[in-house]
């Protein structure tokens, strides 16, 4: 996703430096600036006009500046999502006031996303990443490049069947000559495009379908799986029940195993010298000889061999 947009940021910025007609080579390729009659008489009354290009080789005309429109809103969804673990209900009501700052009693000054209550009725807050506030400042940057605040709109809520007040909102773009908030279906519709591209290049891919509540799955998962409590994960998810939170996680038994014996570890590096010891090979024995058929019963149905994990047993 990011190597597309960079690709066409980059190739953007070098169009609109070229001349009508001027050839120029962008990442190996030959491409010539276009500006019709149409977009002169524009030009003349002091309006905006779409970048074009002509790809050399092929004859293709490229409208780079709606690919490159495009490939931004499709690289920030999916990041913010990714990011967040945010709804995708929740993506489209982010505006410019939901971006906070929080000073800790050391100085040091941590950037937070505010999320609108959604459905949980709570608002909550999440500490954005560096990741994150990349992409949210990214946006804001986007909305305020002519010198102006971030236009004030009004959302439409389906599901409340009303009109919001006109916010400052980020996921938001012109619609012809209007600013228009992002839909569900339209993150929907990008993620959707952006998983047939994947399948396309990647044949293992295909039959899949991405939706942004994966995002939210994955985020949770990794949250987990990276050793954070998951009372703290349900509370930056807005889940209200932590078992809601354990059906998003799936935790594979290696993870189990390592942050498991982690915990044994620091635990026995706190503790006084002497208070734990290793597992006799006695021991071992023992355990092997009297669950060796059990193992072996769960080794031939599972196609498995479980594997033994060395342990610290206490005094």
């Amino acid at each position: 996703m990011e190597t597309r947009y960079d690709r066409a940021r980059l190739l953007l910025e070098r169009a609109d430096k070229a001349v009508d007609g001027e050839v120029f080579t962008h990442d190996g390729t030959d491409y010539r600036r276009v500006i019709t009659e149409a977009d002169r008489k524009l030009l003349r009354h002091g309006d905006a006009v779409p970048t074009r290009v002509i790809e050399e080789s092929s004859g293709q005309i490229i409208h780079i500046g709606t690919e490159e429109e495009t490939a931004f809103w499709e690289w920030a969804a999916v990041e913010t999502l990714r990011h967040s673990g945010v709804r995708v209900e929740e993506l489209i009501e982010l505006t410019h006031l939901s971006v906070r700052q929080y000073q800790r009693a050391n100085g040091e000054a941590i950037a937070l996303l505010v999320i609108a209550p959604s459905k949980t009725d709570r608002e909550r807050v999440i500490p954005m990443s560096a990741e994150l506030f990349h992409v949210i400042a990214s946006i804001i940057r986007r909305h305020t490049r002519t010198g102006r605040p971030i236009p004030l709109v009004s959302r439409y809520d389906p599901h409340d069947k009303e009109w919001s007040a006109p916010m400052p909102f980020l996921f938001q773009r012109q619609n012809g000559t209007t600013p228009a908030v992002f839909c569900t279906g339209t993150i929907q519709e990008m993620i959707s495009r952006r998983g047939q591209a994947l399948a396309e290049a990647h044949p293992g891919f295909r039959g899949l379908k991405f939706t942004p509540h994966d995002f939210r799955r994955i985020f949770a998962t990794e949250l987990v799986n990276s050793g954070l409590p998951i009372h703290i994960g349900a509370a930056l998810l807005g889940h209200l029940n932590i078992q809601t939170t354990r059906g998003y996680v799936a935790v594979f038994d290696e993870d189990v195993v390592r942050h498991y014996q982690e915990h044994l570890h620091h635990r026995r590096q706190v503790r006084p010298e002497g208070e734990y010891r290793d597992t006799t090979e006695q021991e071992w024995g023992s355990s092997r000889s009297t669950s060796t058929d059990a193992r072996s019963n769960s080794a031939r149905a599972d196609g498995l061999t479980a594997p033994l994990v060395s342990m610290s047993m206490p005094r």
